[in-house]
């Protein structure tokens, strides 16, 4: 009989990197550390995952154990559906280190030509209604054993970590190697130091945003299980950190990989969530603008206008705390160009060409990744418009900006568009179009 790679029990194991003999020899171990003995061999690991045998309440927990799962998720009678999904940790006492290690084993995965699975939306939409109705476990956030860490290193981590991020896109190509090195660093300052609380609460939030400036790398790249991981991995680590604006960002921006990737009913239900534990008015703002997008791309006319409006309306509200790193950049620019895709998708085509061109005008200079992005949508109105001579010019200066910079995600929003300047191949400058996307 083949082996049978789609149980549940296969799939985690295999992510993480653990054969069946692996996971025996560790079920063992576990069973010694609490002064017993357990009988599992690949054997039987091969007769749970092949001949649908349910392993007993001692051997569910071990397994549990094993692959970082709290014991209050083990729910005996429906094995196995208390597995997680593949890249998904269960919110939990001390579930920030099992999601960073699986976060930062995936690069050494794709070495291993290993294939990452999808992450499911309902996957993702319980893993955010677990965040929107639970609070931070206070153990997550001290330890009283391993090395002591100084205030001083936490320093240095979180100065250094904040200029690589705040660097440019054209210099931020060239940071990737660091920025994963810092993640690795604080990932193992948390698991294996002696910290107090409000030294944890830091280590916390450092890691969450080294672990949204990794993920949105890795999606820029079309790595997107990768990047999936490392927003989940995020959660956790501000979810332990008590920031439920962080937390809500990284729901937001995986609801923007699900509206990218074609499932904007999964990105409307993460948003909702998001907003229930949202604080900041840009936050808000951000998270309606999303919303909004996800609810044009159903053809939810009347709710994308509210959230639309709601977005523009709280952009402008002042408030009594600075705005926070993540949506520090959020200005009238990106409300414009974000609106006018909302539009596009409604088939308002004329207004949305507009608002794209305005908010490409506003925006600032330094901001050449998201200019890329900008001229690669304004071109996509230019086609619906019947304007292919103009979509071309557009086209070209999006992806000479992506070249340079270093920005593939803006690379294949032009090469998305492709298809269609074919239809148009004697149109002033779309040969020369054709040939740079081909090249």
């Amino acid at each position: 009989m083949a082996k049978n790679t789609h149980h549940p029990l296969a799939l985690v194991r295999a992510a993480r990197g653990m054969t069946g003999v692996d996971l025996a020899r560790e079920i063992c171990a576990a069973a010694e550390r609490r002064g017993l003995r357990s009988g599992t061999t690949k054997q039987r690991v091969y007769k749970w995952e092949v001949d649908g045998v349910t392993p007993d309440r001692e051997s569910q927990e071990y397994i549990a154990e094993v692959l970082g799962i709290p014991l209050e998720n083990v729910d005996v009678q429906s094995w196995p559906r208390w597995l997680p999904d593949v890249g998904v940790v269960p919110l939990g006492p001390a579930s920030t280190v099992p999601a960073l290690r699986e976060a930062l084993r995936a690069p050494m995965d794709r070495s291993r030509r290993t294939v990452l699975s999808a992450i499911s939306g309902t996957a993702l939409i319980t893993l955010a209604g677990a965040w929107a109705s639970t609070d931070a476990w206070p153990e997550a956030t001290e330890r009283v054993q391993g090395k002591a860490i100084g205030e001083d290193l936490v320093v240095v981590l979180e100065e250094t970590s904040a200029r690589l991020a705040a660097l440019a896109t054209q210099q931020r190509q060239h940071t990737a190697p660091l920025i994963d090195a810092h993640l690795a660093t604080v990932t193992d300052l948390i698991a294996e130091g002696c910290y107090p609380p409000a030294l944890g609460l830091r280590l916390h939030a450092l890691a969450a945003s080294l672990a949204q400036t990794v993920a949105w790398h890795r999606f820029d790249h079309g790595r997107h299980s990768e990047a999936g991981r490392f927003w989940i991995a995020g959660l956790h680590s501000a979810h332990a950190s008590g920031v439920h604006d962080m937390g809500a960002a990284l729901l937001s921006d995986l609801a923007y990989q699900a509206s990218w990737r074609d499932d904007p009913r999964t990105a409307a239900r993460l948003l909702e969530r998001a907003l229930t534990r949202t604080q900041h008015p840009a936050a808000r703002s951000l998270l309606h603008l999303r919303l909004a997008r996800a609810l044009a791309l159903q053809g939810e006319r009347r709710a994308t206008l509210r959230a639309l409006k709601a977005a523009e309306h709280l952009l402008s509200v002042p408030a009594s705390d600075p705005v926070t790193a993540w949506c520090s950049w959020l200005s009238a620019a990106d409300l414009a160009v974000d609106s006018g895709q909302s539009l596009n998708d409604l088939g308002d085509t004329r207004k949305a060409h507009q608002l794209i061109e305005e908010g490409q005008t506003l925006l600032p200079p330094r901001r050449d990744k998201t200019r890329g992005v900008f001229l690669a949508y304004r071109a996509k109105t230019h086609l619906d418009l019947g304007e292919p001579d103009l979509a071309a010019a557009v086209a070209t200066q999006s992806l000479e900006t992506a070249h340079r910079i270093g920005a593939p995600r803006c690379v294949d929003l032009v090469r998305g568009l492709a298809p269609r300047f074919k239809s148009f191949s004697d149109a002033e400058g779309v040969p020369e179009l054709l040939a740079k996307v081909a090249a």
